[in-house]
């Protein structure tokens, strides 16, 4: 009798041991849940580097590793050591308007030929447009103002910019509230917009020799990397129904506003999103890519989105950090392969969340 009473036991503990299994790798292979998604923040590494800014939005890195970050309010821009440590600022730009709303000191790139040319550059608000200057970090007096004229708003200005690995600088610019700017290709709103290190017009964009626009129907891109192949992927902050991240072609129209998610593409005249979510679960700004995965900062759904890619392809996106740090808007890859996050939870509190490089991040 006692044989016959322990078969059964041992058949049930390994019925419940293949559910189990069976469960977690179901949880693996999709978006995550509530509970999947702190499982996962507890298991991923943030060390928290520098604390009590404001508004930190642009990110970027020189050379050496040492980080510059702008802060929007502040209209500032400043150092941080590779290790971490107090943000010591090193500038205060001039002509931005601090009381822009959504606008400000938004985003920084660094020239890939910086220790050549010292240059670096931002994208900001003054009280008539939106902008994007150069300058020598420290040295106001050096500001030349490189592209001008993106209408402003108290939302939706756009702002982040970066260098591809063309040696082209991209900007993200919002429809500054005005959707229908998004279909037309003279406005430089609603728009990716490329431009030759000195603001001129590479010969290879494709509206004409003047126009700055490299994709349109855009409502408000505020993140964008490139991967192996150079393939160039955006966020964009969609309005009541879809967020996405989009795979940008020369010269493509991603559909907004006659468009938000994915849908009909109108006889190929619209290019789908690769990923859609709801904007509780993303309104996502920064993106970054590390090998062969796509990491995308997270406002309203305050987590780090992870995204498998395999080519033109996406994987299942995965939640990171749900509700650790607030508010994320911008993640970089900084040049040791660590990820840094800066929050935008307002009041001085905001902080930059460095995760280090590993095989498991890609």
């Amino acid at each position: 009798m006692k044989t016959l009473l322990r078969l059964p036991a041992l058949v049930l503990l390994i019925v419940l041991g293949a559910g189990l299994v069976a469960l977690a790798s179901s949880s693996a292979s999709g978006t995550e849940t509530a509970d999947d998604g702190k499982a996962a923040a507890k298991r991923a590494k943030g060390k928290v580097v520098t604390r009590n800014l404001d508004i930190p939005w642009g990110l970027d890195f020189l050379p050496n590793g040492t980080a510059l970050v702008t802060q929007r309010s502040r209209a500032t821009i400043s150092k941080v050591a590779r290790k971490g440590g107090k943000a010591r600022r090193v500038m205060r730009v001039p002509g931005v308007d601090q009381n822009a709303g959504e606008g400000g000191l938004l985003g920084l790139a660094v020239s890939p030929n910086y220790r050549k040319n010292g240059f670096v550059y931002a994208y900001l608000t003054t009280t008539s447009d939106n902008r994007i200057v150069r300058f020598k970090l420290g040295r106001p007096g050096t500001i030349k103002v490189i592209a001008k004229g993106m209408r402003r708003s108290s939302i939706h200005n756009g702002g982040r910019i970066a260098f591809g690995p063309d040696g082209k600088l991209y900007a993200g610019v919002g429809d500054a509230a005005e959707p229908s700017l998004a279909q037309q290709k003279n406005s430089r709103n609603g728009k990716i917009l490329r431009f030759n290190p000195d603001g001129s017009t590479p010969k290879t964009n494709p509206f004409g020799k003047r126009s700055k626009v490299w994709s349109y129907g855009h409502r408000n891109v505020q993140g964008f990397a490139w991967d192996r192949k150079g393939r160039m992927w955006a966020s964009e902050l969609g309005q009541n129904t879809f967020d996405e991240v989009n795979l940008i072609r020369r010269g493509n129209n991603y559909g907004w506003p006659v468009r938000e998610g994915k849908g009909g593409t109108d006889n190929g005249r619209f290019t789908n999103p690769k990923v859609t979510w709801r904007p509780s679960e993303a309104s996502p700004s920064g993106a970054a890519i590390k090998g062969r995965k796509l990491y995308v900062a997270a406002l309203r759904g305050e987590r780090l989105w992870t995204i498998g890619l395999r080519g033109t392809k996406t994987k299942k996106p995965v939640a990171r950090f749900n509700g650790r740090y607030g508010r994320i808007r911008t993640v970089e890859r900084a040049p040791d392969g660590s990820l840094w996050l800066a929050t935008a939870n307002g009041g001085g509190n905001d902080v930059i969340v460095r995760v280090p490089s590993g095989k498991r991040r890609g």
